[in-house]
């Protein structure tokens, strides 16, 4: 395979890994504040479907993203408020925001647009472009670094780079803020942090707002940057995917960073390895589009070793009076 193929496949790997990336560090907020949320998926759906019609109608893909992020917040706050305020069981709580995305973006598709569930596909303006790197075209003939930067790390959408970005910017919340030693605190013993007088309820609220946001921008990248518009169910389960990843990264935001491009590279190599032959037979495609849930499973099943999650995980918080 030559320098230019194998830039190809880690281009696509990058684009691939993207939303799988902001959704895990959306869900990283909210478990380690003690919300297990599997409503990733449903949020990300509805964020998609809000960004591809506001787009489609206003010609705007900024516009389309800040719709995007409200509708996903507004979900998140659903949620939340089922969780956190009525004391709900949490997975039952996502599964109902998965359900009623799912629905309700087909239902007002086919209702505002006519096209099958679909919005109408986006004109100029209406989705984000790839943003050129300074001096990447003046740098592409130079041998080896040249094309590294100018087909790898140059020419993805703004949100491509603003999810790498959030890892950073993850890792400095949870573990150098005391913003996030109280978010980590309120996961592992929110007694404790009643105790000293800090609101569990309110932290619980601001870790389901920033989880919110995030699915916002995973969910516009299906339909304003990677696509032109939404399709049904355009998510495709990458928001369980996402959880999946979260788990096999322990909750860390590099090593999900790691695990999210591991899961957009077996997603790449799926797309360049159909109609690819083995050992003289030809693979069926649908072997090959399994691959990533295939590994999926076996890695959670066996290869990952012990995953602990927040102590208070997934337990409704009561005040004691």
């Amino acid at each position: 395979m030559d320098l230019s193929a194998t830039l190809s496949i880690l281009d696509a790997t990058i684009r691939l890994s993207t939303p799988l990336l902001l959704a895990c560090l959306a869900g990283m907020y909210s478990e380690r504040a003690g919300v297990f949320d599997i409503g990733l998926e449903g949020k990300m759906l509805a964020a998609a479907f809000a960004a591809g019609a506001v787009a489609a109608v206003t010609g705007s893909a900024w516009l389309g993203l800040a719709a995007g992020m409200l509708v996903s917040l507004a979900t998140a706050l659903l949620q939340g408020f089922a969780a956190i305020s009525l004391k709900g069981n949490q997975l039952i709580a996502g599964v109902a925001i998965n359900m009623l995305a799912a629905g309700l973006t087909t239902f007002l598709g086919q209702t505002w647009f006519h096209q099958g569930g679909r919005t109408p596909p986006l004109g100029d303006g209406g989705r984000f472009e790839p943003i050129t790197l300074p001096f990447a075209e003046q740098l592409q003939g130079v041998p080896v670094l040249g094309p590294i930067y100018y087909d790898l790390l140059s020419g993805h959408y703004l949100l491509v780079y603003i999810a790498f970005i959030m890892v950073a910017v993850t890792w400095f919340v949870l573990f150098r803020t005391r913003f996030g030693l109280r978010l980590r605190a309120v996961g592992e013993n929110p007694k404790a942090v009643d105790t000293a007088g800090i609101s569990v309820v309110k932290l619980r609220f601001q870790a389901v707002i920033i989880t919110g946001l995030l699915c916002g921008l995973a969910g516009a990248y299906f339909s304003i940057a990677q696509g032109s518009g939404f399709g049904n169910n355009m998510t495709a389960g990458k928001g369980f995917i996402a959880l999946a990843a979260l788990i096999f990264a322990k909750w860390k935001p590099v090593p999900a960073m790691f695990t999210c491009l591991l899961f957009g590279f077996l997603d790449a190599m799926q797309i360049r390895l159909q109609s690819a032959e083995l050992f003289g037979i030809e693979v069926p495609v649908q072997a090959i589009q399994a691959l990533p849930y295939v590994l999926t499973v076996v890695l959670l099943a066996g290869f990952i070793g012990k995953a602990v999650g927040p102590k208070a995980g997934g337990v409704p918080y009561t005040k004691e009076r």
